[in-house]
């Protein structure tokens, strides 16, 4: 068979696209088990039952010593970790902040509170590598989106204080955010504000009222909450902007430093709604806000 000068090139860039293809997925941040042992109460071996951290390091050339543990959304029973992860580490790394992403446990295999070690175990184990990761270990935020910002909200409300005296070094460090980030955030799970989903996958079917009550992070705020920026919409039609409100309200209420933007039109879940032309302003408002704060400080 005679092979075409045209069939002869299409063959090459299709070499040249599985190559450049392949070199792309080896260039990619790999996962790594937050507990390669196994996480606590584990009930097996499977991907799901092991919760990773995704490291983005910014480049060495425009770095700052301030790093980021990201949290997707997806009602606790998925993980967006494109829009909600990847991209959203890759938005950071270009104001110099290293980013973690975190794949954290998942109803109904996982109820409360194995989502919420989960992220401790996260700020720990950045805060306890910051030397080797070039970060200050008094600069590590949380930043999550929908059912992620809820478990932004419990890493901000419900940490935990150093343990000098651990017998694992990365259970050292205190498990408390310096700064939050909630985008569209489920915070709420009282009626009739709460995201159904998000609350049945993290509590169960029927949760009683005690545990409705201690996981609506409106009711856990303190005095040393961390500062917090908020983000949604008015129409979102999936976790109603209340769940914003309450939370900013509580922040108010005690003192804790806080900004919140809502916009009136937008649809749940838009990441940085980089092809909205009116909702892609909100990140310059977040950078702005992390300016402000000196995070983005060398």
């Amino acid at each position: 068979m005679v092979i075409s000068g045209l069939d002869q090139e299409r063959q090459v860039i299709r070499i040249l696209l599985t190559t450049l293809a392949a070199v792309a997925a080896l260039a990619q941040p790999k996962p790594e088990l937050m507990w390669p042992g196994g996480a606590p109460n584990a009930i097996g071996g499977e991907d799901a039952d092991q919760p990773a951290l995704t490291a983005y390091l910014a480049p060495k050339d425009k770095a700052v010593p301030t790093a980021v543990v990201v949290c997707p959304g997806g009602g606790y029973r998925n993980l967006a970790m494109d829009h909600e992860g990847r991209q959203i580490a890759e938005w950071l790394n270009g104001y110099g902040i290293s980013a973690f992403v975190l794949k954290y446990r998942l109803g109904p295999r996982y109820r409360y509170p194995n989502q919420l070690l989960d992220v401790r175990r996260a700020v720990r184990m950045v805060r306890a590598r910051a030397a080797q990761y070039g970060i200050a270990p008094d600069r590590i935020g949380v930043w999550g989106f929908s059912a992620g910002g809820h478990l932004t909200s419990m890493a901000g409300t419900q940490f935990e204080a150093a343990k000098p005296d651990a017998a694992d070094p990365l259970d050292r460090p205190s498990s408390r955010p310096d700064f939050l980030v909630l985008c569209y955030p489920v915070i709420s799970m009282k009626d009739p504000v709460a995201h159904k989903g998000s609350r049945q996958n993290l509590l169960g079917d029927a949760p009683d009222a005690a545990a409705v009550e201690a996981q609506s992070s409106e009711t856990r705020v303190t005095a040393q909450t961390p500062p917090a920026f908020l983000f949604h919409t008015t129409d979102d039609q999936a976790v109603p902007v209340e769940n914003a409100l309450l939370f900013y309200g509580a922040l108010r209420r005690h003192g804790v430093a806080t900004e919140m933007h809502i916009y009136e039109h937008g649809r749940h879940g838009v990441g940085l709604a980089q092809t909205d032309p009116i909702l892609s302003t909100w990140p310059r408002h977040l950078a702005d806000w992390l300016r402000a704060h000196g995070w983005l400080n060398r």
